[in-house]
Parts: structure tokens; C-alpha cells; sequence
């Protein structure tokens, strides 16, 4: 009979915090199952990636841990390297994820099955290599810890931190795709939270270099060229558990607040326009900037495309085409230009006004957005063309 003994140490601190950041990880996936109810595609990805990053500690626990190790080899020898499938999954959960989140037209395709891709080379490896051996063959791999120093163990790790990093590269991609979609649909971008998607991608990008710089060290360690002592490798890998512990943290609470209401976009690609109808349309484009100048709808804050081209009475795509093809500028430039001199006027009509009513008043919400784009437009501060302008008067 199993004695359970209250002075056995299965974890050390380090231990405790993989331990954290599967049960932290465990509990935010069951919290966002349960309160999915609208179905969102997104958040089903959250849940799985918070799954899967689960899974990562966990693995880490009975490959390195203390003395937990030890407990998962005599009890659960035969799922010793299960959860590694993780680390061939979170990077397309991750992006599959921002999809989701940015595009309001995502729909999963046949081709996404390819995601599943670097799974299944997982599996054939490990499948062929290490559970068709027999169970004491097995065992022994395990105790010994030759097989995870192994060449093709180690190499099979190099593959899925270049698929992570792979991932990682992707998003940053879609983040700026997205980004430049915004600016064709939307006047202003203050309230757009695209940078903590960003950080988000920065910190998985650092947690896969820790682990590439252990790895790094394993082949030269297996390859006999350079030799790193214990202790450097066990610094680099603790730095890798505290960077993901930080991600997961970062990316519950952030989710928590930015995912509910994001302004979604479509990834639709626009239907082209004969070339002979190249959208250069003098006579549209003038009605076009009469009414805006007429009605000085830009002085509302978040005027979007869709909103104008209903006030203009004009189809949104063709409204589109029409500010990038024949204006030469996407939509938050256009409508921005507007803003600029209106605000020109004020600062040289309005006396008494301050600068933050001026540019709140045109429609901008950011005041380091105003003076960007006013300099970029005027070459000066709005301060220094004020004074200018008195001067003159």
C-alpha cells in the first residue's frame, strides 16, 4: 500500500511556478468555454492556446522537474511525452487566434488543415522512434534521459521552435495587414488597441529564444564542439519558464479587456474595377469634397468609411477606390487632411482657444497624433503656426 508522506518534496519553487502557469492556463480555457456563449471563433482559439500552453509546463515538469519527475516516470511512464505535442500547436492556435479576432469574415478552409501539419511529423516521430520500442526499452530511455539527449530528439525540438518562430512572423504580418486595413476604414486609430497584440507576439517570440538558446547549447553540447556547464543551462531554461509564466499573465488579463469589443475588419479582397473605370473622376471627386466641406462631417471623432459614404450616398467600395485611386491617400489620411485645415483655420481665426480644443474640436482624440500629422502636413508645430500666423495679422 502507497504511504502518502507529507515530508516528500515534488516541487521546488521553479516547479511551483510551471505549476502556476498550467493551473492558471487550465483555468482561464474553462473559464472562456463556459462563458462563450456567442459562439466567438476567437475565443474558442484563446481557450485552445491556453490549453496547449498548459500542456508546455506540464511537459517541462516530467522531463526536468525536481523531483516530480521521478513520481511521472514510475506512475505514467507511457504518456512521458504526450504533452510535447503542445509545442506544435500553440503557434497555430496563437495565429488562428489573431485571425479570428481582426477579420469578421473568418471562416475555416480545408487548406487550415495544414496547421495540423507539423503535429502529425510529431507523431510519426515519436510514434516510430520511441512508443513502438518495448516498455522496458522505453523505460530505460526515459530514466537514462538518453533519448531527450538524443540527435533526433533534439533536431525534432529544432523544428518546432522554427515552426513557432514561423508563427510568430505570421502574426506580426497579419498585425501590420491589419493595421492597414484600419486606416482604409477607419478616421481614427486611438481607440484600436494594436499594440498589446503586438506585445503579445514580442513575449511568445521571447519565451521560443530561451528555448532555442537551450537547445542551441544541447546540439553543441551533443555535437562536442562547445560545452556548457549544468548550471548556465539550467539559468536558461528557468529564464524561459518566467517568461512564459509573464506571457500568460499578459495575455489573460489584456484578453479580458480588448476582446470583447474589437473593430473587426474584412479580409475580403475588393472586386476590381475594369481599367477603364480607374476611379480618376474629377467631377465624383469634386461632389465628393464639396459635401464633406459643406457638411464638416470629419469633425465627428470616429467617422468611419461606411458612415460617410451613407451620408455622401455612395457605395463604400466605391467610395474607397475613389480616396485611393484618385486622391491618392487611404481613408484616415483623406479624412484627416480635413481636420488639418479646419484646425489651420481656428488657430488663425480663433483667439483665446487652446490647441487640445482646437484638435478635439476637429474630430482628433490624440494630441500626439494631431501634432504628427500637422507637421507632416505643414512642416511646424501647431504652436509655432499659430504664432506664425498672429505675427502676420
Amino acid at each position: 500500500m502507497d504511504v502518502l508522506r507529507f515530508d516528500a518534496v515534488l516541487f521546488n519553487f521553479h516547479d511551483v511556478i510551471l505549476l502556476m502557469t498550467a493551473m492558471q492556463c487550465l483555468f482561464c480555457c474553462w473559464l472562456l468555454c463556459l462563458t462563450n456563449n456567442k459562439n466567438t471563433p476567437s475565443i474558442w482559439f484563446l481557450a485552445f492556446f491556453l490549453l496547449a500552453h498548459a500542456l508546455i509546463p506540464i511537459n517541462e515538469l516530467i522531463l526536468w522537474g525536481a523531483d516530480f519527475k521521478f513520481t511521472a516516470r514510475e506512475r505514467f511512464p507511457a504518456l512521458h511525452f504526450l504533452p510535447g505535442i503542445a509545442y506544435y500547436l500553440d503557434g497555430a492556435l496563437l495565429f488562428l487566434c489573431f485571425r479570428s479576432l481582426v477579420f469578421r469574415d473568418f471562416r475555416l478552409a480545408k487548406v487550415d488543415l495544414l496547421h495540423l501539419a507539423p503535429l502529425a511529423a510529431f507523431a510519426l516521430f515519436i510514434g516510430t522512434t520511441f512508443y513502438t520500442l518495448p516498455a522496458d526499452v522505453r523505460l530505460h530511455l526515459i530514466t537514462s534521459e538518453s533519448f531527450v539527449y538524443s540527435h533526433n530528439y533534439v533536431y525534432m525540438e529544432f523544428f518546432s521552435k522554427l515552426i513557432r518562430v514561423g508563427y510568430a512572423v505570421a502574426c506580426f504580418v497579419l498585425i501590420s495587414r491589419y493595421s492597414n486595413l484600419l486606416r482604409n476604414t477607419n478616421s481614427n486609430m486611438e481607440k484600436i488597441h494594436v499594440s498589446w497584440l503586438r506585445a503579445l507576439v514580442i513575449g511568445f517570440l521571447l519565451v521560443i529564444l530561451s528555448e532555442v538558446v537551450l537547445l542551441i547549447a544541447k546540439i553543441a553540447n551533443n555535437l562536442g564542439d562547445f560545452v556548457l556547464g549544468q548550471e548556465i543551462l539550467s539559468t536558461i531554461g528557468l529564464t524561459g519558464y518566467y517568461l512564459s509564466f509573464i506571457l500568460v499573465n499578459l495575455l489573460v488579463f489584456t484578453a479580458i479587456r480588448y476582446f470583447g469589443a474589437f473593430e473587426q475588419v474584412s479580409d475580403t479582397a475588393p472586386v476590381k474595377k475594369p481599367t477603364e473605370e480607374a476611379f480618376l473622376q474629377p467631377e465624383m471627386a469634386a461632389k465628393v469634397d464639396g459635401a464633406i466641406r459643406d457638411t464638416k462631417i470629419y469633425m465627428e471623432p470616429d467617422i468611419t468609411l461606411d458612415r460617410l459614404a451613407e451620408a455622401l450616398h455612395v457605395m463604400p467600395r466605391d467610395l474607397s477606390m475613389l480616396i485611393n485611386r484618385h486622391f491618392g491617400v487611404n481613408y484616415y489620411e483623406f479624412i484627416n487632411r480635413y481636420r488639418i485645415e479646419e484646425a489651420k483655420r481656428l488657430l488663425t481665426e480663433s483667439k483665446g482657444v487652446t490647441i487640445t480644443d482646437i484638435y478635439l474640436t476637429v474630430g482628433f482624440n490624440s494630441k500626439s497624433v494631431f501634432y504628427t500629422f500637422f507637421k507632416k502636413l505643414e512642416g511646424v508645430t501647431p504652436t509655432k503656426y499659430r504664432a506664425a500666423q498672429q505675427s502676420v495679422l
